[in-house]
Parts: structure tokens; C-alpha cells; sequence
């Protein structure tokens, strides 16, 4: 069961995620950038130049072998990993709309089967892991950026990948400690000063794998720094919990000594050979943006090789743009606003007249993708994390400090960019880690087997409750988020806050 039943919601999570997949048949929102650099890569190893939008996506749609593109390299925002994940798909089926969202709807559907595992292991049941992959399944915000070609998506694949691979390692390292404990006559292992200040864990490959997928996280888009920087701070801590428990009297000091160079000295050089490995395209060719910059020019840095001095002014005029980003956009919203949902991005919009797309109704009808979280779910998330706040400070829960620290990394830095244009969708990076605290809160709501039937009953009607009213919310959505032609009275009865229009 530890794997029929993760796969069985992710096979659901599938099967919703590739219905329909090439629908609607267009270029959805900021496809028009990411699809066409990721077929750009595929021909050229970096961004070219694209005609103008206008221009362009017609005839992508048209007839995509006739796209003028020209070699010339193109300032992009972003680094290129999650466009050459956007590019297997095209690679493999085209230059349309099913080959460019195809990658991120297989990422979509692993990451629920990911989660599922993920929630097995942290909260050693697989009843809540499952939970958490499901509540994900039917998240509205997950579903959408699983069905469009954007790299946000391919970000929390990466950050999830790594999360999961630290709890693995945190499990392993554990283990390792508590197997060279000191046995009693009865059989027993007990704490040990020697033991928890002089012991080494062994290798770490979980956490050097874990550094990998940070740093492809990275390559993807630089907001996976801040999950690099938040994993490993609370790798620390757990290493210093785990010396604690073992037994030594001075367990920070112990984790400087003998496990530190785990911890990031060697994650951080294996997450910046990852990112610079995504660039091997732009490095192995000539026309790319700023390629030959550093060419003939001296300095006090000339020792470096010129490609990668070439690469970081790069990387910096990349820097001033993202951070000066300050143009007025009609779905743009503050942080604050986020976790309730307050301004969500209209994807695709589009209002069929009688016999257009399906359309019965003489009033009209309306065709939207709305990239709207399942309002439920993050309502009731957002209690959740209070009761998570609660359990890591005053019940020193490590699962809730881990799930905090997740939502911290992919929330919290956003806030500093008050006068950014910054998008709600950003937050799909961390929607497992909702699911996981809304499993956790209904697994508190349950109770622990052993408790009697007064106490589980309730709980468990409550708890199933909750669930089936998510999954209710997720189908009375499910025409907004899969641009299904509706009735613009049904479309409009759906627009629950006025800032959802």
C-alpha cells in the first residue's frame, strides 16, 4: 500500500491533467515567451529573436515550420532549465500547444505522486501522504500550471525533489547515529556523549542529490534560491537535533565539526555545477546574449575565464531587470493577498457567441483559465498553518517546522519587493507544502489510533467533511480552470470575490 495507493492518485492526477491538454488550441498568457525560447534552444542551444507576438503566435499556430527566428541572441529573463524541460516536450511532439504544455503536465503528475511519498515518510502515514498527493490532485492553481508552459511549475518539481530527497537523508543520518549508540544489557540504546559528539553519519548522497535539484530549481527561475538558502538552514538545525538526541553535550559544535561540510559545503558546489551545466547551450555557442562581453576586456578579474565572466554580467543586467520590474499590470497583486486569493491571473479568456466553441446560450457564453487555487483548500490552509505555527513553537514539532520552512522559502522573500510587479501564481511553488499542512491538521482532527471511539468518530466526520467539500469546490471550478465553455451566467456565479473578474 506504501506505493498502490500514491500511484493510484497519481494516475488520477493524470488523467484530469492531460484531458484535453492541446485545448484551449492558442497561446495561453506568457506561453508566448517560454514555449518559444524553449523551440529557440532546441534549434539554436540558446534564446533567439522571435518577430513580435502579434505576429509571431498566429503563425506558430498556423504553421510553426515557416517562424522566422532569427539567430540573433535575445535578452531573456530567466536562466533556460525550465525551458528545455518545456522543449522535451516540443521536442517530441511539435511546436503546439500539446507539445509545450506536455512536460509540465508529466511534471504535475509526478510531483502528486512525489507529494504522496513525501507525506508517507514525514508524517509516517500513508493514509495522510495520499491525502496530501490528493488534496494537490484537485488544487486549481497546481492543476492550471500543470496544463500550461510555464517554468513557475518546473520550479516546485525541482524545490519538491529536494525536500524530499533532505527527508531521506535526515532519516538515514538518524539511523546511522542511533546504530553506533551504546546497547544496555536489556537491549536498549541510550544517549552518549561520546557517541553524539565524535560520531560521523557516513556519506550523504541523499543530501548531495538534494543540492542537484536546488540548484536545477535555481536554473529554472532565482527564486529557488531562497529554498537553497531556508533547506539548508534547517538541515543544520536537524543535524543538531539529531546530536542532541544522541547525547552530545554541545551539539552545535558537534555539527560544525562533523557534519557542516554535508550540510552546504558540499550542497552548495554541487547546486552550482547544476546550474551552470543548463547553460551548456549558451557556452558551447557564439550568438547567444552577451556570449563574447567579456572578450578583450581586462581587470582585476581577468584570471577568469572569459565565458563565465561573460555569464555573470549577463546574469547581473538579468538581476537589475527582475528587481526593477515596476510596470503596471492588471492582474498584478501584493503578497498580502496570496494565501486568501485576493487577485488571481486570468490565463485565457475568450466569449463565444451562439454556435461558436460549444456555445448554446442566446446571452452568451464565456471560456476562461483562471489560475485560481482551490478556494477551499487554501482557506482551510490558512488555518492550518496556524495550527502548525503552534505545533513547532510550544509543541517543538519538527514535521511543522519543516512544512513552515517551505512556505517560508517560496512566501516570505516576496515581500521585500513591495514595488515589483508580482503575480499570485508565484505561489504554486508552494502549494504542496499547504497540502501537507492541511494533512497534518487533519490528521490532529482524526486523532491517534488509539484513541476510543468518542474521540475519533467526530474527528474523522469532521475531517471527511473538509475533504469532500475541497473536492466539491475543485469540480464547481473544474469549467474555469480546464477553459471549458460555460454559460455566462454559470461563469459568473463562479466569480465569488469581486477582484476574481
Amino acid at each position: 500500500m506504501g506505493w498502490l495507493g500514491p500511484v493510484l492518485v497519481a494516475v488520477f492526477a493524470g488523467a484530469i491533467r492531460f484531458w484535453h491538454l492541446g485545448r484551449p488550441r492558442a497561446v495561453v498568457f506568457d506561453e508566448t515567451y517560454y514555449a518559444k525560447d524553449a523551440w529557440s534552444l532546441l534549434r539554436l542551444g540558446y534564446e533567439g529573436t522571435w518577430p513580435d507576438r502579434k505576429v509571431a503566435d498566429p503563425q506558430i499556430l498556423a504553421d510553426p515550420q515557416v517562424i522566422p527566428l532569427s539567430d540573433a541572441g535575445s535578452f531573456v529573463a530567466h536562466p533556460p532549465m525550465g525551458k528545455w524541460v518545456i522543449a522535451l516536450g516540443e521536442w517530441m511532439f511539435g511546436l503546439n500547444p500539446f507539445g509545450w504544455r506536455f512536460m509540465t503536465a508529466v511534471l504535475g503528475t509526478l510531483s502528486v505522486l512525489m507529494l504522496c511519498r513525501i507525506g508517507r515518510r514525514l508524517f509516517r502515514s500513508t493514509a495522510l501522504g495520499c491525502l496530501a498527493g490528493t488534496l494537490m490532485a484537485v488544487d486549481g492553481l497546481h492543476y492550471v500550471m500543470s496544463r500550461t508552459a510555464l517554468v513557475d511549475l518546473v520550479v516546485m518539481f525541482f524545490v519538491l525533489a529536494a525536500f524530499g530527497c533532505l527527508l531521506v537523508d535526515r532519516d538515514r543520518a538518524r539511523a546511522r547515529l542511533a546504530a553506533v549508540l551504546p546497547v544496555d544489557e536489556d537491549g536498549f540504546a541510550g544517549p552518549d556523549r561520546y557517541t553524539g559528539d565524535r560520531a560521523g553519519t557516513g556519506p550523504r548522497p541523499w543530501r548531495l542529490a538534494a543540492g542537484f535539484f536546488l540548484g536545477l530549481a535555481v536554473a529554472s527561475k532565482w527564486n529557488g534560491l531562497y529554498f537553497l538558502a531556508f533547506f539548508m538552514v534547517m538541515t543544520v538545525l536537524w543535524d543538531v537535533g539529531s546530536r542532541r538526541l544522541a547525547g552530545a553535550r554541545r551539539p552545535y559544535r558537534s555539527v560544525l565539526r562533523k557534519d557542516l561540510g554535508w550540510s552546504v559545503l558540499s550542497v552548495v558546489p554541487v547546486a552550482l555545477v547544476a546550474y551552470l551545466a543548463t547553460w551548456t547551450g549558451w557556452f558551447l555557442t557564439d550568438r547567444g546574449y552577451a556570449r563574447h562581453w567579456a572578450d578583450g576586456r581586462g581587470g582585476p578579474w581577468s584570471w577568469i575565464p572569459g565565458p563565465l565572466r561573460s555569464l555573470w554580467h549577463y546574469e547581473s543586467a538579468v538581476y537589475d531587470f527582475n528587481v526593477g520590474l515596476d510596470s503596471w499590470h492588471r492582474y498584478e497583486s501584493n503578497p498580502w493577498s496570496w494565501p486568501v486569493l485576493g487577485r488571481p491571473v486570468v490565463f485565457h479568456y475568450e466569449a463565444p457567441k451562439v454556435g461558436q466553441d460549444g456555445c448554446r446560450t442566446a446571452s452568451g457564453c464565456s471560456q476562461e483559465i483562471i489560475a485560481l487555487g482551490t478556494p477551499l483548500l487554501w482557506w482551510s490552509a490558512c488555518f492550518a498553518l496556524l495550527y502548525l505555527l503552534y505545533r513547532w513553537a510550544m509543541r517543538r514539532d519538527w514535521r511543522a517546522g519543516a512544512v513552515l520552512c517551505a512556505v517560508g522559502a517560496g512566501y516570505l522573500p516576496w515581500f521585500q519587493y513591495q514595488d515589483r510587479t508580482t503575480f499570485s501564481f508565484y505561489t504554486v511553488a508552494f502549494v504542496p507544502y499547504l497540502c501537507l499542512a492541511v494533512a497534518m491538521t487533519v490528521g490532529a482532527l482524526v486523532g491517534p489510533p488509539g484513541a476510543g471511539d468518542r474521540r475519533r468518530i467526530p474527528g474523522v466526520i469532521g475531517a471527511g467533511a473538509l475533504v469532500l467539500l475541497i473536492v466539491w469546490n475543485f469540480v464547481y471550478f473544474f469549467p474555469l480552470y480546464a477553459g471549458v465553455t460555460v454559460p455566462y451566467a454559470s461563469w459568473h456565479s463562479r466569480m465569488w470575490l469581486d477582484t476574481w473578474f
